[in-house]
């Protein structure tokens, strides 16, 4: 959505405290505005839809904490040194409580969505001026948006209160819910998204949410259900409608230039606007640029880095493999590398941190993907608007093949992946390959989870991954070397909301905190 975000401020509150004394304490605050005289028109509502998008722009949620949260928790990074901040070392190590400032920020950060969805849900059908077709896509996207937020929060964190209207006193709050109600929540607000918005937009519109993402996004949420027929079919319709393709160039989902592509289902965006806004809630703002590449860039603050498990995924001919995967490359940079264009070579004494022992040599490998590195030498500091893409097509592909080994065809399944390693600018061998034969559905459970690996790393995909298969049984050995059964499984309730939830009780933690 690139230019797309609104400046105007939808606030979160039902009113501003202005003094301690209790006969002041509904005084309203002029400068925001209030439920019962904004919803008026069209225009209005559309800012209401808009203001969501902002949220999840915001560094709560993609400009920074999401990506790390989702980072921090799987097994695609490891620390970059010891610049890395306690909080975000803590998620890494399994070492985090009730009070970790990272997990909570992302917490706060999917409520605020929630709220905004709720008001646009419950007050869209009362705003008069409305087109009928313009108000049945903002109330699906507000459920797309709610669906989504209950997703991650359901996922990462369990059962957890449900709000499906917005909250119009202190006291309005709700019980934990078992996780089982969360998921059926996000399944209800998925269906009844893909049911009413358009599968395109106009280049004016792009990023919104579409039908294809709200399938994608259902499919997901089945696949964690282990529903893999129903999650198949949510797969199957966005293959069939034919509206999205791989690109030739695997660099493309990851740099400014080639933005919303043909493969992209969705992609929050950011613009270029000369620095980052750290605003947990994209409130008044104009645009948001994102940190992603001062976070991860070789030539930057380089907090997270490659896994060496994540190195060793990669088929390379170092590895007696037939050929070096070429998304190797493209995902990671290496001391002798050029960037910049092509114009300067990254040298050791411009990346700071950690080594990794990797083919035998003691190596500095960073993060490529998302890094303005390509274009640019940052100089040691840069932000900018690279768009997160949230949702590809081939994960879609990835996902329809482990769909298809569970409940389909074997047969179908090695074909998508194979698809996946034909994009011309990867050009792997097609399983089966000395690695990977694929002779049974083991094996071809195997490839599933390395051709995802390559593909998708780092991309907020793999922590799930783990997540659902942990749970349904399918690792021989756990990746996270941490990991504690009734523990590790979900993230603490913060302790902020035990506090302040009156519906909560201490008792209503996650177990082993």
């Amino acid at each position: 959505m690139k230019k797309f975000k609104i400046g105007i401020i939808i606030f979160l509150s039902l009113f501003s405290i202005q003094s301690c004394d209790k006969e002041d304490l509904t005084i309203l605050n002029p400068n925001e505005a209030v439920i019962e005289t904004f919803y008026q028109n069209e225009a209005e509502l559309l800012s209401a839809v808009n203001a969501i998008y902002a949220t999840i722009q915001s560094s709560n949620l993609y400009a920074r904490e999401y990506w790390f949260l989702h980072d921090l928790r799987g097994d695609d990074n490891q620390s970059g040194g010891g610049q890395l901040e306690t909080p975000r070392n803590q998620l890494l190590t399994g070492n985090n409580d009730p009070g970790n400032s990272v997990a909570n920020a992302v917490w706060t950060g999917l409520y605020q969505v929630i709220h905004r969805s709720n008001i646009v849900i419950t007050e869209g059908p009362n705003t008069e001026n409305v087109n009928s077709e313009s108000l049945k896509r903002f109330v699906a996207e507000a459920k797309f948006a709610r669906g989504w937020a209950y997703y991650e929060l359901g996922t990462l964190w369990g059962g957890v209160p449900i709000y499906t209207t917005y909250a119009q006193s202190l006291g309005d709050t709700k019980p934990r819910s078992t996780q089982q109600d969360v998921f059926l929540q996000v399944v209800q607000d998925f269906e009844e998204a893909a049911a009413s918005l358009p599968l395109n937009y106009d280049a004016s519109n792009s990023g919104r949410f579409t039908k294809g993402a709200a399938l994608a996004m259902l499919g997901r949420m089945h696949m964690f259900m282990n529903e893999y027929s129903k999650a198949k079919n949510a797969f199957d319709q966005i293959v069939q409608s034919g509206e999205y393709s791989l690109t030739s160039e695997y660099d493309d989902n990851f740099q400014e230039e080639s933005e919303y592509s043909s493969e992209s289902l969705l992609e929050i965006g950011y613009a270029d606007i000369g620095g980052f806004n750290w605003n947990p809630t994209g409130d008044g703002l104009g645009n948001e640029e994102a940190v992603r590449t001062q976070e991860y860039s070789a030539v930057g603050w380089r907090n997270l880095i490659p896994s060496l498990s994540l190195l060793n995924e990669f088929e390379t001919e170092f590895a007696g493999d037939e050929k070096t995967d070429p998304r190797f490359e493209k995902s990671f940079y290496s001391i002798g590398d050029t960037f910049n264009n092509d114009e300067t070579v990254l040298e050791d004494n411009r990346v700071q941190g950690n080594v990794v022992m990797f083919q035998n040599q003691e190596q500095k490998i960073s993060w490529r993907k998302y890094s303005l590195m390509y274009k640019l030498d940052p100089g040691g500091f840069a932000t900018g608007g690279i768009n997160m893409r949230v949702i590809r097509y081939g994960e879609v592909l990835i996902n329809l093949a482990e769909c298809e080994l569970e409940v389909g065809s074997p047969t179908r399944s090695i074909e998508l992946l194979n698809i996946v390693r034909a994009r011309p600018s990867v050009d792997m061998p097609p399983y089966p390959t000395t690695r990977f034969p694929v002779s049974n559905n083991q094996q071809i459970f195997e490839a599933v989870v390395h051709e995802k690996r390559v593909e998708l790393n780092s991309e907020q995909i793999r922590n799930r991954d783990i997540l659902r298969w942990r749970a349904q049984g399918k690792l021989a050995n756990d990746p996270i070397s941490y990991f504690t059964a009734n523990k590790h499984e979900l993230l603490p309730i913060p302790q902020s909301e035990i506090d302040n939830n009156a519906s909560l009780e201490q008792a209503d933690q996650n177990p082993g905190y």
